[in-house]
């Protein structure tokens, strides 16, 4: 009778134990599938982290997206308009609640958009603009404002009329609106613009190559108008090697430290700021709330929608800034965009 009482205590301690850890475990799930259902996951695909910006970019995103509550996953396409493609089918069973695409080129991809649309997963165009698709925003530094801050920089730095084109890619919806921009200032002048480059896939070897081929064909022009400011600087390390005597403005964008120094020096007549903590920042606080589906409420002075081809797209243009030699300290340095000591030096 003694034993039997022993067994029977001790089956009920036993039983206890096991539910009450069964219990422990049941709640310690459920607070894990609660804590993943209210962590928003947003999907970041760019086309190249090989363009110094995107990594100021991507870091000023994520770390603003992580203090809004919001977990990133970033993809890399390394310059691959279908490995971008993959990626973005990948994040979307990844089960995104908001994509954020800089792209490789603006209208390859129509079908896989729609199919985040098809999920429900908005989609903001970073930058660059996504033509003939389904996106909720367009979020960039106003391009054409560009352009016009590019020539007005130009007209300051020289006389001359005969000015070239050494662009990114053609596909790069950016580079019409800077063209666009430009257009607007040199359209009623005497201003030539004699050659037209498209550099592909951002390659800055093939925009050397191309200013190599040009000086040797004897082709110098008085200003020529950079993509951005790596190809400035291709075409600048080749007209310092064949034909350093000759005095070519030479405008880009950016605000790269290589430009800086460059304008410090002499070799570069300008290049165009564009707030990139400021377009940063605001895309992971308006990709939060496309997630969450509340209003966007952009500010008066950055809205202005754009038709991509699909529809009228809502947009935030933000302006930017022409930076020279006498300008850069305080639009550069001051802003904290860039130390002093990586352009001067110590």
């Amino acid at each position: 009778m003694k034993l039997n009482k022993i067994i029977i205590f001790t089956f009920i301690i036993l039983s206890f134990s096991c539910t009450k850890k069964d219990v422990v475990t049941n709640q310690s799930t459920e607070e894990i599938k609660l804590s993943e259902k209210d962590k928003l996951l947003i999907g970041f695909s760019i086309d190249t982290l090989a363009i110094e910006r995107w990594q100021r970019d991507l870091d000023i995103f994520i770390n603003k997206a992580k203090e809004l509550g919001a977990d990133v996953i970033v993809q890399n396409a390394g310059n691959n308009i279908n490995e971008q493609n993959r990626q973005l089918l990948y994040l979307m069973e990844k089960q995104i609640d908001v994509a954020i695409i800089i792209p490789k080129e603006a209208g390859e991809l129509t079908d896989t958009i729609q199919k985040l649309k098809n999920k429900n997963i908005p989609v903001i165009a970073y930058d660059r603009l996504i033509v003939n698709s389904n996106i909720d925003l367009y979020m960039t530094i106003d391009s054409e404002k560009v352009g016009e801050s590019m020539a007005q920089g130009l007209l300051n730095a020289t006389k001359g009329t005969n000015w070239f084109y050494i662009l990114g890619p053609e596909e790069d919806y950016n580079m019409t609106l800077i063209k666009e921009g430009i257009a607007k200032y040199i359209n009623n002048t005497n201003i030539t613009v004699s050659h037209l480059f498209y550099t592909d896939s951002w390659n800055y070897d093939l925009s050397h190559q191309e200013m190599n081929r040009l000086l040797a064909n004897d082709q110098i022009p008085d200003a020529i108008v950079c993509g951005n400011d790596a190809i400035a600087d291709s075409v600048i390390q080749s007209i310092s090697k064949y034909s350093p005597d000759k005095e070519i403005a030479i405008c880009g964008q950016d605000a790269d430290i290589i430009a800086c120094k460059y304008i410090i020096q002499g070799k570069q007549s300008c290049t165009v700021y564009k707030p990139i903590p400021k377009l940063a920042e605001l895309a992971a606080e308006y990709a939060v709330k496309l997630a969450k589906k509340e209003n966007l409420q952009i500010p008066y002075r950055w809205k202005k929608s754009i038709n991509n081809g699909y529809a009228e797209i809502p947009g935030v243009w933000i302006e930017p800034t022409l930076v020279n030699k006498e300008n850069l300290d305080e639009v550069i340095i001051n802003s904290g965009f860039h130390p002093s000591t990586s352009i001067y030096g110590n």
